[in-house]
C-alpha cells in the first residue's frame, strides 16, 4: 500500500510541476488583449497563397508592459493601460516613477496608452503582452495621426480645381468668391478654405492583418497606414457579428 501511495503522490507532483511550467510559460509569452499599438515603419508588398501580389504597411511592434488595470469600481470602466519605452530619470517626475513603480520602468516610460477591454486573465501590472493578441486574418480598427504640413491653400488642402491658368487671369490658385449676399451677410461656418493641413487622428476600419512575424516582432497589414515613418499606430480587433 506505501509504494501505491508513493506512486500515486509522485505521479500528482509530476502533473503540478508540468501545469507550473505551463502557467509560467504562458506568463513569460505574455498576456493576449483585443488591440495592440506599433510603429509604422513603411510600405512593401508579399505574395499571398494563391500568389498574388499584395501591398503591405510593415508595423514594428516594441515591448508592451501593463502598467494599469482599470476597472468599474476604481475608474468607472474597464482598460488595460500599457507601456513601452524606457525614460531617462532626469525626465520623469516623482508621480510616473511611482505610478510604474511595479513595472519594469522604473524611471518612467515614454508611450503610455490604454485599451479598452474586458480584463483579461491572467492579466497583472508588470505583465507583458505577447505580439500574438494579433493573429493573421483578423480585421482591425486602425488610428494614428497623420502627416502634417503646415499651412496650405484650397487647391492642396481640398483638391480645388483653381481658375485660368493663362496668362493675364490672375485667378491661377486662388479660392474664389467665399461670401453671400445681404443675407446672411457672413461666411458660413465648415466653409473649405486656406488653413492647417493635416495632423488629425485618421481611423481607417476592416483592416486586414495579412501576417504576424512573431519572431521578427512585425505585423503586416494591407494597404497603407496614416502617418509618417515612426508614427505610433493603435489596432484593435473589429467585434464580430453573426
Amino acid at each position: 500500500m506505501s509504494e501505491e501511495n508513493t506512486t500515486e503522490k509522485e505521479v500528482a507532483e509530476k502533473k503540478e510541476d508540468v501545469a507550473s511550467i505551463e502557467a509560467n510559460a504562458q506568463a513569460d509569452e505574455g498576456v493576449k488583449l483585443e488591440g495592440l499599438y506599433a510603429f509604422k515603419v513603411g510600405m512593401t508588398s508579399v505574395y499571398g497563397e494563391s500568389g498574388e501580389n499584395i501591398p503591405v504597411t510593415v508595423l514594428k511592434y516594441e515591448p508592451f508592459v501593463i502598467s494599469q488595470i482599470k476597472t468599474e469600481d476604481t475608474d468607472g470602466y474597464q482598460a488595460v493601460q500599457i507601456a513601452c519605452r524606457p525614460k531617462k530619470a532626469r525626465r520623469t517626475g516623482r508621480a510616473e516613477k511611482g505610478h510604474l513603480s511595479k513595472t519594469s520602468f522604473e524611471n518612467g516610460a515614454q508611450v503610455i496608452r490604454e485599451i479598452r477591454q474586458a480584463v483579461p486573465e491572467g492579466a497583472e501590472v508588470g505583465g507583458k503582452v505577447t505580439i500574438e493578441s494579433l493573429a493573421k486574418g483578423d480585421k482591425l480598427k486602425m488610428t494614428a495621426k497623420s502627416k502634417g504640413h503646415g499651412f496650405a491653400g484650397g487647391m492642396k488642402r481640398w483638391d480645388f480645381g483653381g481658375g485660368p491658368a493663362s496668362h493675364g487671369s490672375g485667378f491661377h490658385r486662388r479660392p474664389g468668391s467665399i461670401g453671400n449676399r445681404t443675407w446672411p451677410g457672413r461666411v458660413l461656418p465648415g466653409k473649405k478654405m486656406a488653413g492647417h493641413y493635416g495632423d488629425e487622428v485618421i481611423t481607417v476600419r476592416n483592416v486586414e492583418v495579412v501576417d504576424v512575424l512573431k519572431e521578427e516582432s512585425v505585423v503586416l497589414v494591407r494597404g497603407g497606414v496614416p502617418g509618417a515613418r515612426n508614427t505610433l499606430v493603435k489596432l484593435v480587433k473589429e467585434a464580430t457579428t453573426k
